[in-house]
Parts: C-alpha cells; structure tokens; sequence
C-alpha cells in the first residue's frame, strides 16, 4: 500500500493488468488488504510482500469477529420494508393514499419473501462492513415478472463520472476477469457489464405506457412528463491477449468485443432498458468525506493493533512453549552414550526422565512465566484498545465483565460509542435503500406488472429493529401510562411496542384489533348499563303499586354509606 505508483503489486501481481484503470489501484488493493485479515492471512500477505518472518504470525480470527459484531449491531434482529401513510390503512375512514400505501408495502413485501432480501442484505451488508463498500444490482425478469436483487463484490464495480458534484454517476462498469478453461477450450478472458445513460434513439419503441415521439418517451411513474433518457445495457468479453497497453476498462476495443445473448435470443448490445435511471446501488459503510462516493472498513482505524495483537498472540504462544517445556541447564550430569556413535545422547525433558548428577551436580530451569502473564495482559490491553478505538466497545464485544457494570444507566453509557457507530452506519444507508426501493417499485411499473398501475412512486424505507437489547417491561410500562394518559396515539403506542421487540407483525393490523376489542367492550358495557337501567325502572314500578313501605329511621350522616360513583 505504501507504493503510490503501483499499490500492492507485489502482493497482487493480478492488479496490473492493463485493463484496471491507474486510479482504481490503490482501492482494489485496500480491499485484498482488509480481506486478508478477515480470512486470518494478514501474515501470508506480508510475507508476500517481502517479510519472510511474517509466515509464523499467529491469528485467531479478531478482525472476523469484529466485523461480524459489528455487522449483527447493524442489522438488528430482523429488517421490515415500510411505506409511509400504511399504519393508518386499517383506521374506520382512510384515505384513498394510505389504502394505496398499504397495497404497496403488502406488494413490496411479497417481493423481499420472494427475492430472499433479508439474505441479500447479510450478503451486501457484510461486504460494506469489511471493505466499506457493497454493490447490489437490480433487473427486469420477464420469466418471473418482478426484478430480481444480486449482489456484487465492489471490486469489481467502477463508476464512471462525468462531473464531481453529480449526486449519481450516468455510467457504470461491471468488470472482473474470467480465468482460462483448458477442458472447455477457453482463453482467459474480461467481462464487462455497462450500464449507461443516454438519449433515446429514434427507433426505440415506447413501452412507457404513454404517447411518445421520435427521441421521447412518457415513462409510467412520471405520467404527462416526456423524457429523452433511457438506460443502455451492454453485456460483452475480451480476451486478454487481444489486449494492449493504454487499453483502459473504459476504451476497450469494441471491434474485438464479443457480446453476449440473452436467453430470448437479444444481443446485448446497448440493449434499450426502457427505465431512465441504472439500477444499481452503491451502499458505502460511512458517510463519505466532502468530494468522495468511498466508504470505510470498520477494520480501517484498528488494523496496527490487529497487527500488534497478532504479535503478542505469537509472542505469547513461544513463552508458553517454554513455560510448559523449560529451558534446563545441568551441571555435572552423566550423559548417556549411543552405543553406535559412541557420542552422548541428547537430552529431552519429557515425564519420567531420569538424568543423573554427581555429588556437585546442579540443574538450573529457566522459568519464563512472569512474561507469560505480562504478554497475556498485554492481549487484554490491546483488546481493549481495539474494542474502544473501533466504537464497538467492550460491552459490545462481549469483554467487559459483568461485575464491573454497577448498574444498567452505567451499561447504557458503556454502549453510547456503539449507539453512535450503529447510527451513522444505519443513516450511511437510509438514502440508498430507499432508492433501492423506488427502484423497484418502477421496474414493476416498466415491466407492466399486474397491481402496478401507472402514477408516482411512493417513498419506502427500510426499518431496523434496535440493535441493543430493550427492557420491555419498562417500556410496556411506560406504553401503558402514556396511553391511558392520553399524552400518546394508539400508532405511537404500538409502534414503541414493535420496536421494543413485542411479536408485533403488523402495526396497521395491531391498531385494528385494539380497536375493534375496544369497540366490543364498550358495546358490552353500554349492554350491561341498559340492563341495569331496566331493572331498576322495574323495581322502581313495582314500588310504586305496592304502596309506602314502613319508613326506616334515617341514619346520621357520618353513619351514611359512601356513595358508589357509577350509581
């Protein structure tokens, strides 16, 4: 990484290939760096790159961890697709928006169950966690009649951007090299996917679902709006020998390009995706500085002392070496002789050895375990470090010793770094997967699916369930008091409960069923009150014909019974 001309390429002889743009350099090879230590070949890598003693380096998968922890605080237990106005779709006059709202988020749904997004997710999620950067990718399949959701590894995604302070690049390359098949007869060859931005032909033909003329297009979700934009795709190989120096990612030969063919027989050749946006989806793990579309590993800040932990642990694992086999030196000792040689023996310190000594014989072991414990503190050290340095915490981490947390106030701000991490992380991606979903939403509108009628896209979030444990009890509580208070909405109410973690599946549903067992119980009341006014009204008849009974001595007041308040 330290060579600015040529990063990591005596680590990664593959990264100067001619076709890997020069500035994409330094970044492909960040990314074999942060892979290294998450697959436990960090030293493997350094011997690579000229450090012979790095092959006995000792690691036990700490950077792993650290992703994947970090990784599961991101997530949370579960991941909802939400659209806004769909809790009130159940309430007894709605909208015609939320009605449509809800109908949306139930379709939106149906697609994640059939698109394993909750899977799709874990895959793009982990990637942007370990290298900073994920790429997911959508398309139209006419087979299944909904997008499908693949993700890719951000190596191999390359933007191509026409102007810096552009919120979203106009073309995008998809590129890795496809290595050589002797057995099916195959070169090695390079396989670029481009995805591009550009005015329409004039023999394209509308599929917006509106009028159009030569060069425009009505597309379904900005109706009454002419558009000269469409998306391109072109799905072509080179082989790398048809390949020469100055031959870029971007200017490769297209004369020697061989396109590939889509299962209907369509070359792939600036195919007209008849959408004006590119469906794919760059997630970064931060938020960029000022000028920069790259996020951050959560490895980046804490690699040297992933470095130095690996030290101590193989520093460590030679003083316990010694500790459990000492180092002895004898004085005086008679050594055993090899009758073949003639020569004395060699010692082994092994149970049951027996050696004999002389009258001034002496045997000295060298005792290394002070620096045992002192390398072993160190690990706790330098864990700690990694734990505090990272944000994820010793809490987080699962170090931090249950004793030493006098209470849960304490606990709350032993994870306030964590809560900020996870925030900045979950805000990073707020913006991307609503994008995601208004993506969706207008490939079904393109593809003219059945349900997708043509109109506006309704805006879709994603929702994280808490990534710290809840105390439920104080929040049902406090849920309750509120509530019945007055000072919270029914919609308020239940949604603190779902994000608590209550089996709430539904909000919109959840409401409905308060609702209607609140309806039910007031029916029954105003029932038994009605019964009751019955009676007395009777009993009250039946005086009156039997005439003035005796007159009972009136009690002194403080003697009177209290009166009941609903009588």
């Amino acid at each position: 990484m330290a060579e600015a001309g040529r990063p990591g390429s005596s680590a990664f002889p593959e990264l100067a290939k001619t076709w890997v743009p020069p500035h994409e350099l330094r970044r492909l090879a960040a990314y074999k760096v942060l892979a290294s230590y998450d697959n436990n070949q960090a030293g493997q890598l350094a011997a690579a790159g000229g450090d012979a003693g790095a092959l006995e380096r000792r690691e036990l998968g700490d950077a792993a961890k650290l992703v994947d922890t970090a990784l599961g605080y991101l997530l949370g237990s579960e991941q909802k697709i939400t659209v806004e106005g769909a809790e009130h779709a159940d309430e007894e006059t709605p909208t015609t928006g939320e009605v449509e709202a809800a109908a949306v988020q139930n379709r939106l749904r149906k697609w994640a169950d059939k698109e394993l997004l909750t899977f799709r997710i874990q895959q793009a999620e982990r990637a942007a966690v370990l290298l900073g950067d994920s790429v997911m990718v959508l398309a139209w399949n006419p087979d299944k009649q909904r997008p499908t959701l693949r993700v890719y590894d951000p190596g191999f995604f390359f933007p191509q951007w026409d102007d810096e302070d552009e919120d979203f690049p106009s073309r995008v390359h998809l590129a890795w090299e496809l290595p050589a098949d002797d057995d099916a007869g195959l070169k090695a060859r390079v396989r670029r996917v481009t995805y591009e931005l550009g005015p329409i032909s004039g023999d394209s033909e509308d599929d917006g679902g509106g009028g159009s003329m030569a060069g425009t297009r009505t597309y379904p979700w900005e109706p009454g709006r002419a558009s000269n934009v469409t998306c391109y795709l072109t799905d072509a190989e080179w082989l790398l020998e048809d390949l020469k120096n100055g031959e870029k990612l971007d200017r490769l030969p297209m004369d020697k390009a061989a396109y590939r063919v889509r299962s209907d027989g369509t070359e792939l050749n600036r195919l007209d995706l008849m959408i004006d946006f590119v469906p794919v989806v760059h997630i970064a793990n931060t938020i960029p500085d000022g000028g920069e579309h790259w996020g951050r590993s959560v490895l980046a800040r804490v690699l040297q002392a992933l470095d130095e932990l690996a030290a101590t642990d193989s520093d460590s694992s030679a003083a316990s070496a010694t500790t459990g086999t000492p180092i002895i030196g004898l004085a005086g000792a008679r050594l055993p002789v090899d009758r073949a040689t003639g020569k004395p023996q060699e010692l082994q310190v092994k149970a049951g050895a027996v050696w004999q000594l002389g009258e001034t014989g002496r045997m000295d072991a060298l005792d290394t375990s002070p620096q045992l414990a002192e390398l072993r503190a160190r690990v706790d050290h330098l864990l700690e470090r990694i734990a505090a340095n990272s944000r994820v915490t010793a809490a987080g981490l699962g170090t931090l010793d249950a004793t030493e947390v006098p209470s849960g106030y304490a606990l709350k701000l032993a994870l306030g770094p964590l809560d900020a991490l996870v925030g900045m992380m979950r805000l990073a991606r707020e913006h991307k997967y609503r994008l995601l979903f208004k993506m969706v939403q207008r490939l079904y509108q393109a593809g003219r699916a059945e349900g997708w009628a043509a109109g506006e896209t309704l805006p879709a979030r994603l929702a994280w369930a808490p990534h710290t444990p809840t105390d439920r009890a104080a929040v049902l509580e406090e849920v309750v008091t509120a509530y019945g208070a007055g000072v919270l909405s029914l919609e308020t109410a239940v949604t603190m409960l779902l994000e608590a973690g209550y089996p709430i599946k539904d909000a919109s549903q959840e409401m409905a069923r308060i609702r209607a067992k609140a309806e039910q119980e007031a029916a029954v009341r105003m029932a038994e009150a009605a019964a009751r006014r019955g009676r007395d009204e009777r009993d009250g008849d039946q005086g009156e014909n039997d005439g003035p009974g005796p007159v009972a001595a009136e009690k002194p007041l403080d003697e009177r019974e209290p009166v009941v308040a609903d009588r």
